[in-house]
């Protein structure tokens, strides 16, 4: 890799943002409003879900530091614990992640179709065009991340900084917001502890989901500038910009919907966006919705195809899936089969809906498994000879409050749709199985 195609901490933190916020803020609210009995446990469920994210990001941050290597949330699972369950874990999340992208990146075509194609009103001609332009924002990204990382992480920048703009626009109504109406924090009548436990619970699915994705920095490692250094401060600095933006527009919803109506309404962010923009607001919104959609589509061409990487150099994906282009160190292969992996999820987008709803849970298990593995870490005292490294407050109390925060989320899950979990757990048994198989066949 050429020397200069190295990731700064300011790199770092935009790709934290962007790797936690996609669509979720936009649409998760109205999911939670729904579970809980009032505005205190809504804001409280935001507020945990905030110091979880916290307590993983500096978790996450000390093993990013102590392991920093390409595909880092492959290599953890390996090391911690054995490849066949990294396999099977990272296998469904590239999956995962490929539904995860085209679907976003449908949802960003709807917005902008109706700008670029106001007179289109045959549904089946618009989704052509939708489909079309999913599949241009994956073929251009595409593109941009074959002119290197450095190119890459500027776009990536850029989109990011725009998609905190919109955030922070949609928080101006509070400006102009009803100041003589207040915030009911909780009912007139206490709905019991057992509803207060179960509206938390539920809603913190919700929560989790919207805060996830940071975990996957860990997969740039050596593409970072010492990472011992920059992988913490961007993990922690991109969690607190998180918590603060997410807080902001929680509160201004509340204010400004009210958490009744927030319950039934469709389209928050359209609704926030008519208290700003007025008759405007529709196609103002739209375009910059579309392009938070492209921020998100960047990074995750940017990330998994390094998971694809480690996962080849530890020999259970070709050898090929290693290899980088002479000029920009551009892993051209994983790369191009992910990108086409997501071309192809758009044309199958309706099959994928129900993949995505177990990976939530395997997600869970996911991050409580790999939060875990600091301990083994600390104590084979595993970091880079010579090179700094970050060492977390609070050990083990904050790691700790992470995994047992989702096992939590795990257990609601479970709880709520059984059936989900089950078969979760059992397409990961099936890549496991998979795995010892091409072992088997390769002895």
């Amino acid at each position: 890799m050429a020397k200069n195609e190295k990731l700064g901490v300011f790199d770092c933190t935009m790709i934290v943002v962007s790797l936690v916020i996609g669509m979720g803020i936009f649409r998760t609210p109205v999911n939670v409003a729904q579970h809980v009995p009032d505005s205190f446990l809504f804001f409280f469920t935001w507020v945990a879900g905030g110091l979880i994210a916290l307590c993983g990001a500096l978790t996450y941050a000390e093993i990013g530091s102590r392991l920093p290597v390409i595909g880092g949330y492959y290599k953890i699972f390996s090391y911690g614990y054995h490849p066949s369950i990294a396999f099977a874990i990272n296998c469904i999340i590239l999956i995962s992640n490929a539904a995860s992208l085209a679907g976003v990146a449908l949802i960003g075509a709807e917005y902008i179709s109706g700008v670029l194609f106001p007179s289109v009103t045959d549904l089946q001609s618009l989704q052509v065009r939708e489909i079309a332009i999913a599949l241009f924002s994956i073929i251009l990204f595409y593109g941009v991340n074959m002119m290197g990382l450095k190119m890459t992480a500027r776009t990536q920048n850029v989109l990011t900084i725009i998609k905190i703009s919109l955030i922070v626009l949609l928080i101006t109504p509070l400006f102009f917001a009803d100041h003589s109406k207040t915030i009911v924090l909780r009912h007139d009548v206490f709905p019991g502890w057992l509803a207060y436990l179960k509206g938390f619970g539920t809603g913190l699915i919700a929560v989790s989901f919207t805060y996830g994705g940071y975990q996957q920095t860990i997969n740039f490692g050596s593409d970072i500038e010492q990472p011992g250094r920059n992988i913490p401060r961007g993990i922690f600095m991109g969690i607190f910009i998180i918590i603060v933006l997410y807080l902001s527009i929680n509160y201004a919803y509340v204010r400004v919907i009210g958490l009744d109506q927030l319950r039934n309404t469709r389209g928050i962010a359209s609704v926030m966006a008519a208290h700003v923009f007025g008759d405007a607001a529709g196609k103002i919104l739209s375009v910059l919705l579309f392009l938070s959609v492209l921020a998100y589509v960047n990074v995750l061409l940017m990330s998994n195809p390094r998971v694809m990487y480690a996962m080849a150099e530890d020999g259970v994906l070709p050898k090929i899936f290693s290899r980088r282009t002479a000029s920009h160190g551009v892993l051209f292969p994983s790369l191009t089969a992910f990108a086409g992996t997501c071309v192809l999820v758009v044309f199958w987008m309706k099959a994928f809906d129900k993949i995505l709803s177990f990976t939530i849970f395997l997600d869970c298990f996911g991050m409580a498994a790999s939060a875990g593995t600091i301990f083994k870490l600390r104590k084979q005292k595993v970091h880079p000879e010579g090179k700094e490294f970050y060492r977390m407050k609070l050990f083990p109390l904050l790691p700790i409050l992470f995994i047992s925060a989702y096992v939590f989320v795990a257990i609601s899950i479970a709880v709520a749709t059984p059936w989900t979990a089950l078969t979760a757990l059992a397409v990961m048994g099936l890549f496991m199985i998979i795995y010892f198989l091409s072992l088997k066949l390769k002895a």
